[in-house]
Parts: C-alpha cells; structure tokens; sequence
C-alpha cells in the first residue's frame, strides 16, 4: 500500500478512486494519568513515553485506514490527513483520526 499527503503520486497514474477511508483511535484518560505518573525521561522539554503512545495511537489509526481501503481493492491512499482531537468529557480522551482518499494506481 503506497501511503501519501499529496493527492497524486509522481510516476503513478491514478486510475480509479475507490473512495474516502479513514481510521479513528480514542486514547483514555487513565492511560494519560499513568504515563505521566512513570515519565522519568523528559529531557529537552520532550516526554519520550508520552510520544510513543501517541505514535503508537497514530499508527493504529493508519492501519485501520489502511485496513478499510484494501477492503475496496485500492493499492494506495492519498491525500492524507491526520488529526488530533481531545474528546469526552472536560477533554478526558484523545483521538486520533485519520483520513484520505483510496485509489488504485
């Protein structure tokens, strides 16, 4: 699966569009709470624990996009966005979307 942010692929054709995919994650508040409770490696202003869970979290969202445009027969998505949102009460969670458009090429 060819992944982009552009809406074409230098050397590709487009030859069909097979639709919009997305892949949403929702990260709950007592993970949050947890992580910032054993984050000893912050260095530089960076919390390294906490960024590999939201790496972790954006990944599972491409995947599931990924996921759902195989499942129209496309061999790549373009157009990509990425999207972080806090939702829930009083901003308790954090999710992650993902969306762009499958295509074959």
């Amino acid at each position: 699966m060819i992944l982009s942010t552009t809406p074409q692929i230098e050397g590709h054709t487009i030859r069909e569009y097979r639709g919009i995919v997305t892949g949403e994650t929702i990260i709950g508040a007592n993970m949050f709470k947890d992580l910032f409770a054993g984050i000893r490696d912050i260095v530089g202003g960076r919390a390294g624990a906490y960024e590999k869970v939201l790496s972790e979290a954006k990944e599972t969202s491409m995947q599931e996009m990924i996921q759902r445009a195989q499942a129209l027969g496309a061999n790549a998505i373009v157009g990509i966005d990425i999207d972080y949102e806090t939702v829930g009460a009083n901003g308790s969670m954090l999710m992650v979307a993902t969306s762009g458009t499958a295509v074959v090429i």
